[in-house]
């Protein structure tokens, strides 16, 4: 029997409630099921990342021809979500470009065999321009034209653009109803930015959940993207989701104003963006973490002293991202 890692289940449960805890309760003869079907066995102890197992394994004893023939690789389980539908579809139209390979997929369960890699992630480095460097030029490789859906067939990769609405309607709620200390000034800039970039976006895709904890050292390259949402929309969305996590490592900094835009304009040097459009998604992002902290607390912090000094970063940031 797959022993499931506590983290995982503790996590699960707290965000899913009852469907989380049924979901944990079949997930170990889900995966054996899995195991079994792709032909696999377990070759290390199982860990997890925010929504799912993640269980090395080696190709049986009799399996010896299949995609992973000769290669280790790990299973992936994740919580039935809308977020992770489309995950190994963003794994197949990289094909192992700056990402890790996919090698088999099981949509109804949410499951998936994956090149197996370092669990060494760009998080540990302590360089901060090392970072966002590696970061940036990942995320330019990333970005691709979106694949064509042939003629019939269902939707294909979701659109950024059709999220504005609701992040539109969320800033106008939060900010009306929170007790908060963002100027207006700031509040109006991420409206702005929602209005001017997020309604219209190039159809290239992006990982959509850029940070440095999802990307992990590599041998076939130095550092392989995972976890990606699988997202059509501006690549400048990714420089966001990676800056707005990064700017924590930069909380004691001696100059934090001066650390966030140093690190802002290295990323989009390094992503090949326009420092402008790149400023302006990392401001929305701040600006929707300070309130998303406030009504959900942070992965660091979920409530207490600890909580109140990360959503007055937060706000820090969001208001440095205004003016920088």
């Amino acid at each position: 029997m797959i022993a499931i890692p506590d983290g995982l289940v503790r996590t699960t449960v707290d965000r899913e409630g009852a469907p989380g805890a049924a979901w944990i309760a079949e997930l170990p003869g889900l995966a054996a099921e899995l195991l079994e079907h792709w032909g696999c066995v377990p070759d290390g102890v199982a860990t997890h990342g925010g929504v799912g197992l993640v269980l090395p394994v080696r190709p049986g004893t009799g399996h010896p021809a299949g995609r992973t023939a000769g290669r280790t690789a790990v299973l992936k389980v994740s919580f039935p979500h809308p977020g992770n539908v489309h995950e190994p579809d963003a794994f197949a139209v990289w094909a192992g470009r700056g990402a890790v390979r996919l090698y088999e997929r099981d949509v109804e369960r949410f499951a998936m065999l994956l090149e197996r890699v370092s669990p060494a992630t760009l998080a540990e480095v302590r360089d901060s321009d090392e970072v966002v460097t590696v970061a940036g030029r990942l995320s330019r490789r990333l970005a691709v034209p979106a694949p064509p859906r042939p003629p019939g067939c269902p939707p294909g990769l979701p659109r950024l653009s059709d999220r504005a609405p609701d992040w539109e309607t969320r800033l106008r709620a939060d900010a009306a109803s929170l007790p908060h200390a963002l100027p207006a000034r700031t509040v109006a800039a991420a409206l702005a930015t929602v209005r001017d970039l997020a309604r219209a976006q190039p159809d290239l895709l992006v990982h959509g959940d850029l940070h440095a904890r999802n990307i992990l050292r590599a041998e076939r390259e130095p550092w392989l993207a995972v976890d990606p949402k699988g997202y059509l929309g501006d690549p400048a969305y990714d420089g966001g989701t990676l800056l707005t996590a990064h700017a924590l490592t930069l909380l004691d900094a001696a100059d934090v104003r001066r650390a966030i835009l140093r690190a802002l304009d290295a990323f989009a040097e390094a992503a090949e963006l326009d420092r402008e459009r790149t400023r302006r998604w990392a401001q929305l992002h701040a600006v929707q973490a300070a309130f998303r902290g406030r009504r959900h607390g942070f992965r660091r912090a979920r409530s207490g002293p600890e909580r109140d000094r990360l959503t007055r970063y937060a706000d820090q940031l969001a208001e440095v991202l205004t003016s920088g």
